[in-house]
């Protein structure tokens, strides 16, 4: 990492890293042996005022600055990141647990994502409109303004990266908010922006108590915009709390991803690629595939080859080579999957593999696979957000499509089948930002990030990503 005084957990407001000093400390723990690995701030009221503060007179300073400029600093960022994806992976092992190579993959897809957008920042065209002559009509993009923004511990790295990296593209600056589970996961990532030559105003780090500091950005006349990753419920709150300034808002909240697999697909290859989608990162990814919806004519064969599968994935430490899924995140997420596993087996589910949790003093939870599991078992309508796999048989495209759109969720939803017309058919009637059809790929540099219904709206990454964080004006001359 770059030669710097930086704490490893620590605030960054108006350029400067900031800890001790009194402010409340909490314990950031180590989910593979439950250990404690250090302590991060929060921030007090002083320090949110004062990063709104920077925050303005950031933007105003970075609002003028070249898109030139920007992108430069974007793609120094990029390079960093590559140069130091090995430390990164460290930091996000211990503090998350997902296996090294996985958050090695997050910080290289982290950089992809700065390249992407530092080309976007030298494209953020207007139009003129034709008009008589002696009267001329513009339409022009401007950036939002300062953005509030708060992400989720699940993948700590591109996280940061999705919400920092757009808004620097489009000229806006930046409060963050990452989680308090992973905090030096977040300060690595923005040294890097740092160290690229970003002026210390235009990002600001916070951490806290999540409540309060949402208050206090939201209600401020400074925040133009609220972008958020995260769970349903806190979204909708924080959609509440936001209406009141009426600002911007983008919305990645939760999901609950059905699999459509038809009898006509590849078999084994799906269930090879579904496997592995399905565990990684223990399953606490907002876009992991959970409610497998089979079809008749294959449906014992899938089952038997997804529990086979399963029971072969390496659960360990992440930071030792062979693990492919380390621990759930906290000490709350083996509670909550016990909890849902045994609602669903007192309904009729049958355990195929998995369903209990690991030794040792870490959060470890047996990747697991439930078949035959009833619609009322609570697991096939609230989130797991874990390593469990629910499959459940239909007959019919019209049966599979209706259990595809019965939740309020509308993420990411997957589709194996070889039909041509089927597929057409299932790209159209699928309730979600993102169908997958023959592949689990939803994330990509230059196509949008999103959902639809309860899993909120607006998009990350793309073009899109930075027309959330720009505004419309409309210019006539005479």
């Amino acid at each position: 990492m770059s030669q710097t005084d930086r704490p490893a957990r620590a605030l960054y407001i108006a350029g400067e890293w900031r800890t001790g000093g009194g402010r409340v400390a909490q314990d950031v723990l180590n989910p593979a042996t439950g250990a404690t690995i250090g302590t991060v701030p929060h921030a007090s009221a002083a320090d949110l005022d004062e990063a709104l503060a920077a925050a303005e007179r950031g933007f105003r300073a970075w609002r003028e600055t070249p898109g030139e400029t920007r992108a430069a600093v974007l793609s120094k960022t990029a390079a960093l990141i590559r140069e130091r994806a090995d430390a990164l992976a460290a930091i996000a092992t211990e503090e998350q647990g997902k296996p090294l190579a996985e958050a090695r993959g997050e910080a290289i897809g982290a950089a992809a994502i700065l390249d992407f957008h530092a080309g976007e920042a030298v494209r953020i065209y207007g139009r003129v409109l034709p008009r008589a002559s002696g009267l001329r009509s513009m339409v022009l993009k401007q950036p939002v303004g300062p953005v509030a923004a708060f992400c989720a511990w699940n993948f700590p790295l591109l996280n940061v990266v999705r919400k920092l990296s757009p808004a620097i593209a489009s000229g806006c600056s930046v409060i963050l908010k990452p989680s308090e589970e992973t905090p030096a996961s977040a300060t690595a990532i923005l040294q890097c922006f740092q160290d690229a030559g970003l002026p210390g105003e235009v990002a600001q780090i916070v951490f806290g108590v999540p409540d309060e500091v949402s208050r206090t950005l939201l209600a401020s006349p400074v925040t133009r915009k609220l972008s958020f990753t995260g769970s349903v419920p806190i979204g909708k709150h924080l959609m509440r709390l936001a209406a009141d300034s009426v600002m911007k808002m983008t919305m990645e909240l939760g999901g609950h991803a059905p699999v459509l697999v038809f009898d006509d697909c590849d078999l084994d290859k799906t269930l090879d690629i579904l496997v592995a989608h399905k565990f990684r990162n223990a399953g606490q990814v907002c876009v992991s595939p959970t409610r497998f919806y089979v079809q008749d004519g294959i449906y014992d064969r899938f089952a038997a080859g997804f529990a086979e599968r399963t029971r072969q994935v390496t659960v360990g430490d992440g930071s030792i080579a062979g693990t492919k899924m380390g621990p759930l995140a906290n000490p709350r997420r083996p509670d909550a999957l016990e909890a849902m596993i045994a609602d669903a087996r007192a309904a009729g589910a049958k355990v195929l593999a998995g369903g209990e949790r690991g030794a040792g003093d870490g959060f470890f939870y047996a990747p697991t696979v439930l078949a035959d599991v009833p619609l009322e078992a609570k697991v096939m309508n609230e989130e797991p957000f874990g390593p469990l796999a629910l499959i459940r048989r239909f007959g019919t495209l019209e049966e599979a499509i209706e259990q595809a759109n019965r939740l309020p969720y509308g993420l990411a939803s997957y589709c194996f089948t070889e039909n041509g017309r089927r597929q057409a058919i299932l790209g159209d009637a699928v309730e979600s930002g993102m169908v997958c059809i023959n592949n689990v790929r939803t994330s990509w540099p230059d196509a949008p990030f999103g959902g639809v219904k309860d899993s909120g709206f607006g998009s990350e990454d793309g073009p899109e990503g930075i027309e959330a964080h720009m505004i419309t004006k409309s210019v006539h001359i005479s």
